[in-house]
């Protein structure tokens, strides 16, 4: 399954950072210009200043030009995954901070691993596509769907609750970042945490996911430990790590 899925997922980033599948296998850090490509991931308006991402060996920026020559200098002779270590971000951020930008957190993605079929242990409801509407602006549900309303570019298809009665204890739901690219992503409400229902509704809504086809993936950040073992529990496991500039707002 994981061979499978990471075959697919070097595609999938040769298009969001503008090279190709085999430029992760190379040993030496590559630079490539910023550019919209069709099919990519899109997480912000325009054409990125900056994305960065590695799968564990090298790693790939894509950059406006103005940048280049600095990010020579900033890979040189170091392994690749070390450039996401905080001094090396740091420095970075120095000198985006430079043209008005600065980073974002590192993102830690996640991809299916195990095949976990689960038990029913909670009733569940589903809700597909425009079905979906009745929840946008529902501060419970700030990672499961979009929020506070749907985004065009990333649109909410599955969500999926567990309930107690008619009271909602958790959501997973997934957006389609790229075609055939699922994001999933988990709000459970404080009184019923420690229960398991995270796992329970990720692992369902993955296997979903792969039922019809397509590829799901679970994004979290580096600290945030609970969500990273509901992924490793609903079987996926690390697949690359990304950042990315954003500009800074004034004050």
């Amino acid at each position: 399954m994981f061979k499978n899925f990471y075959d697919q997922l070097l595609k999938q980033l040769s298009l969001d950072f503008n090279c190709t599948p085999d430029d992760f296998k190379a040993k030496e850090n590559i630079i490539t210009f910023a550019k919209l490509n069709e099919s990519r991931r899109s997480y912000s308006s325009g054409v990125p200043f900056l994305q960065m991402v590695t799968t564990g060996s090298n790693t790939i920026i894509m950059a406006d030009e103005c940048l280049h020559d600095f990010l020579n200098v900033f890979v040189k002779d170091v392994e690749g995954h070390r450039l996401f270590e905080f001094d090396n971000l740091m420095r970075l951020n120095d000198e985006l901070q430079r043209y008005g930008y600065k980073l974002n957190p590192t993102h830690h993605m996640f991809l299916p691993f195990h095949d976990i079929r689960v038990e029913e242990r909670f009733h569940v409801k589903w809700f597909y596509d425009n079905e979906i509407d009745q929840f946008y602006g529902d501060s419970r549900f700030p990672n499961a769907i979009a929020f506070p309303e749907p985004c065009p570019m990333r649109p909410d298809r599955i969500a999926v609750v567990a309930t107690d009665n008619d009271i909602i204890m958790g959501m997973a739901g997934c957006s389609e970042d790229a075609p055939h690219w699922q994001q999933i992503g988990i709000d459970v409400l404080s009184k019923y945490r420690s229960m398991g229902i995270g796992t329970y509704l990720v692992t369902l809504l993955k296997n979903k996911i792969i039922e019809a086809g397509n590829i799901p993936f679970y994004g979290t950040a580096a600290a945030n430990v609970q969500s990273q073992n509901i992924a490793l529990k609903s079987g996926f496991k690390p697949a690359w790590v990304e950042t990315e500039a954003t500009m800074i707002k004034a004050v």
